[in-house]
């Protein structure tokens, strides 16, 4: 997976920083420093990623590398980040792929969450065409487990195609495709919903005709 987001070059004390403005473990397994290459100004240039706390990292540039050096500090620059190894999970017994998908997505019925704290389960189940107790068990996961990576290996399960970048818009203003899994931010953790066609399908409220983009944290696109 990819992840295309906006944030400043600082330079500091050994090299540069640069600040993840989205908690790591949310979106992969990986822990400790964590090898990665960016995409900045149309120049790759490689990277670590150093923890902070609670899963926050800053991407970390060391001196050597002269490819930031002529990149304006303290403004905000398109990013796409690449984790070396980001472990998103392939079940090689599912009965799906992407050439046999579990269905069309040309419809979306809501799925309401029984339980606080379902609601990734509930986005997967929408998509999927199936019961939130089937999810549950696919994922194998509880309430609060669900995160961006789990739900991507469960849409691999499913074999329900989607990009492999996920973009963080942090409430700015957005053009939505026509299928994606929303995220927006919940105190510690992120409240996820659905965008199809127009309206939100979301398992706390229902369907919305309007979203509030600027709660907005981002978004994976589902190609249907």
């Amino acid at each position: 997976m990819r992840y295309f987001f906006e944030s400043k070059v600082e330079k500091a004390e050994v090299g540069y920083s640069i600040n993840i403005p989205f908690n790591i473990w949310e979106v992969c397994k990986q822990r400790d420093v964590i090898e990665a290459d960016i995409v900045i100004d149309n120049k790759i240039i490689e990277c670590e990623l150093h923890p902070k706390e609670k899963g926050r990292y800053d991407i970390k540039v060391a001196d050597e590398n002269s490819a930031l050096a002529g990149v304006e500090a303290g403004v905000d620059h398109k990013i796409l980040l690449h984790i070396h190894g980001s472990l998103i999970e392939t079940d090689k017994n599912s009965p799906y792929s992407l050439d046999n998908p579990i269905r069309k997505i040309d419809s979306m019925e809501v799925v309401m969450q029984e339980d606080d704290g379902l609601c990734g389960q509930c986005c997967v189940a929408m998509l999927a065409g199936v019961t939130l107790a089937e999810v549950i068990t696919v994922m194998d996961c509880r309430e609060w487990q669900a995160t961006m990576g789990r739900m991507i290996s469960a849409l691999n399960y499913y074999g329900i195609d989607h990009s492999d970048i996920i973009v963080y818009t942090e409430g700015r203003d957005v053009v939505l495709p026509k299928c994606a899994i929303l995220m927006e931010k919940m105190g510690r953790y992120c409240h996820y919903l659905v965008y199809y066609d127009g309206k939100y399908y979301d398992p706390n409220l229902d369907v919305m005709t309007s979203y509030d983009t600027s709660k907005l944290l981002g978004y994976l696109e589902i190609k249907c």
